[in-house]
């Protein structure tokens, strides 16, 4: 008996409606079938495994690229923020960057690699990494017939100021309050008292407030006169510490 071949084209559906996926099914003579992947402008926007670490100051390359290898030269590459009222990071479209509705804060920051950009790679160059850039990133490639993107995680590190001591004044017991500042810091740092052994004195409060450039950080604590009058004040953040000291003559 003669057997006659089907072909039936489908369209598997993914998370964005604008990757519909077509293979193409053949029937073969035992009737079971067979799917050829039939699209050739289809691509993946890659990124990195996990979140990358920036340091406040410097510059960072946010990885993104084509797989396969194409060129993204006649496509529009978009980098923007998914949260808030403005999102666009960088803009590259009709062979030019459109930054005219950029966010503020990354104006004059941002670059593409033009010249790798017919190697597929369309990764983003953010110069002097400010606290306020850490976040996800969406890394977005379009070429009108379709388009994928990747998401990129920032984390932002800074090295705060060395600390300051300061007197607040004696209470009615002969006790004297200090008071240790700091600011700058991502994450937040620790902040620990300690005594001329190297002691752990408590602390009365705490005062944290983050703004864009950091963590700032005040801590009290009440001492009595000793037999050394010396009192530390020590930060730490990670593998960071910073450290001031400071001596109480006898009243």
């Amino acid at each position: 008996m003669k057997t006659t071949a089907v072909s039936l084209k489908v369209y598997a559906r993914s998370q964005s409606p604008h990757k519909s996926s077509p293979f193409e099914y053949h029937t073969d003579k035992d009737g079971g079938f067979a799917a050829v992947f039939m699209e050739t402008n289809q691509f993946q926007v890659v990124g990195p495994a996990g979140p990358l670490v920036a340091v406040a100051g410097e510059d960072l390359v946010l990885p993104c690229s084509l797989k396969p290898s194409i060129s993204a030269v006649d496509m529009t590459v978009k980098w923007s923020r998914p949260h808030g009222s403005e999102t666009l990071v960088h803009l590259y479209t009709d062979h030019e960057d459109r930054n005219e509705r950029q966010i503020q804060s990354f104006r004059g920051r941002t670059a593409l690699f033009k010249e790798e950009l017919q190697k597929g790679n369309t990764s983003l160059k953010l110069s002097r990494v400010r606290v306020s850039d850490e976040g996800q990133y969406k890394c977005l490639i379009d070429n009108k017939s379709w388009q994928d993107d990747v998401t990129v995680v920032v984390r932002v590190e800074a090295v705060g100021t060395h600390p300051v001591i300061s007197m607040e004044g004696y209470d009615h017991s002969g006790r004297l309050s200090l008071l240790c500042e700091t600011k700058g810091w991502n994450p937040e740092p620790e902040v620990l008292w300690l005594d001329n052994e190297g002691d752990s004195l408590p602390a009365e409060n705490t005062e944290t407030v983050r703004d864009t450039e950091g963590f700032c950080v005040k801590q009290r604590v009440i001492v009595q006169d000793s037999n050394t009058n010396r009192f530390f004040c020590r930060v730490i953040m990670r593998e960071h510490m910073k450290e001031a000291e400071i001596f109480i003559s006898s009243k």
